[in-house]
């Protein structure tokens, strides 16, 4: 038997495509990477192919990177793959790799705020093979039916270079959440996949099956994606904290999330970007539906958290930011870029952030959200796009190719889905995430 690798790429449905090697061959692939089409790109989340501007014409290559490499043993069978960059034949970054398109905003970063990022994503899942147990929402007995499962999951998450922060059974059936610790840059969005594709690759060893959906079922709860954010200076030391700050948050982290804020009704077809998705962003749903800052709110889009140390160096250290309003159906990378860009348009523009809510601001009038500054975020993926597209700033961001290349494939997606009812469209989204 040969063992094989998979190179891979997160494209912008979401999905982990690529090829495999031979693992023998190894030394070759990480020099010449594996072919790659254009058209790839326009391949959405149900395999339809949206209108590309590439058609059959073009070659890339998939170089995979030996950094963002994962080997989960299973005993049996050991799965391989590691994550990588598209690049022209000449060797450049190609404009639509998402690994490239997050490394340009960081790199935005580090020129306006003389910056780095740390950064951790937080992720819900459901199983959905077997039964539900019932009334077992933060319980003991729903971890420990699935405590092997959870455990394997946590070991795999360390062999691949992860650290495994927490695990456990969440509020909804059959739903959990996996923490782990935050990591520097793209390092970050790669972590972020890893953690999907080993559970998906754990559960169904299990003889399991997990999916990642926003949401399964509108009359119940939804599975959120949060990126918890902080920033370091060039000795290596936090930057995201002030004791005098707003909310404790320094000068450029209030700025940064003044300008998440201002831009996020844009960006949210990049962070969220599914029909369902917009299921899930209502009131009360404890996820994000106004572009408001909460001080431990989880009503909030962006919440500055808790700390749970004392001292002032380790209360730096600890403090982060946290942005709510994403699922994974995006791909991380491309929320990750979408959200620093938005930050690194409020720290050129020496934005302020609003005051912390601390009210239900669904009982707010049309009027008094306007004059506070607050927007209902969109409510339909359709609005979401609208709003994407009708932002020069936002647009501006991102390589010229990529407004109109983005805007055909959810075109696309949306088209798919457009003759189900809501239950269908949920059903259809938990089979392909």
């Amino acid at each position: 038997m040969t063992d094989l690798i998979f190179a891979a790429t997160c494209d912008l449905a979401g999905k982990v495509r690529g090829k495999a090697f031979p693992a023998d061959q190894l030394d070759k692939w990480l020099k010449r990477g594996v072919g790659w089409t254009p058209t790839n790109v326009q391949i959405t989340c149900f395999d339809s192919i949206a209108e590309s501007p590439f058609g059959a014409l073009g070659d890339l290559l998939l170089i995979p990177d030996g950094d963002a490499a994962v080997a989960a043993d299973f005993g049996s069978s050991t799965e391989r793959f590691m994550l990588g960059d598209i690049v022209t034949l000449d060797g450049a970054p190609w404009e639509l790799c998402t690994r490239a398109l997050l490394r340009s905003a960081l790199e935005r970063l580090q020129r306006v705020g003389g910056v780095s990022l740390l950064a951790a994503f937080e992720h819900e899942f459901q199983l959905t093979s077997g039964g539900s147990m019932l009334n077992e929402a933060y319980g003991r007995a729903g971890f420990e039916a699935k405590r092997g499962l959870c455990e394997a999951l946590m070991a795999h998450l360390a062999q691949a270079g992860l650290s495994p922060d927490s695990i456990m059974k969440e509020y909804g059936p059959n739903q959990y959440e996996v923490v782990i610790g935050p990591e520097s840059g793209v390092r970050a969005a790669d972590a972020a996949v890893m953690v999907r594709e080993l559970t998906r690759a754990t559960a169904r060893h299990a003889g399991d099956r997990a999916t990642y959906a926003p949401i399964l079922d509108p009359a119940s709860v939804g599975n959120g994606v949060h990126i918890h954010m902080s920033f370091l200076d060039a000795a290596g030391e936090s930057a995201t904290y002030d004791p005098d700050g707003v909310c404790g948050m320094s000068e450029l982290t209030a700025a940064f999330s003044a300008g998440v804020l201002r831009y996020l009704d844009s960006i949210l077809a990049l962070t969220a970007p599914s029909v369902v998705s917009y299921l899930r962003l209502t009131p009360h749903r404890w996820s994000a539906a106004y572009n408001n800052l909460g001080f431990r709110d989880r009503e909030a889009s962006l919440r500055v958290c808790p700390v749970t140390a004392k001292d002032p160096a380790s209360i730096a250290r600890q403090f982060n930011i946290e942005y709510r309003a994403a699922d994974a159906a995006a791909c991380p990378h491309l929320a990750l870029a979408a959200v620093v860009h938005a930050g690194c348009q409020g720290i050129e523009q020496g934005l302020r952030p609003p005051d912390p809510t601390e009210e239900d601001l669904s009982l707010l009038s049309a009027a008094d959200l306007e004059a506070r500054g607050f927007v209902r975020l969109p409510e339909t993926l359709e609005a979401a796009l609208a709003r994407f597209e009708a932002n020069d700033t936002v647009r501006g961001w991102f390589p010229d190719v990529f407004a109109p290349v983005y805007l055909a494939h959810k075109q696309a997606e949306i088209a798919h889905v457009a003759e189900m009812d809501t239950a269908a469209r949920c059903a259809a989204y938990s089979q392909t995430y």
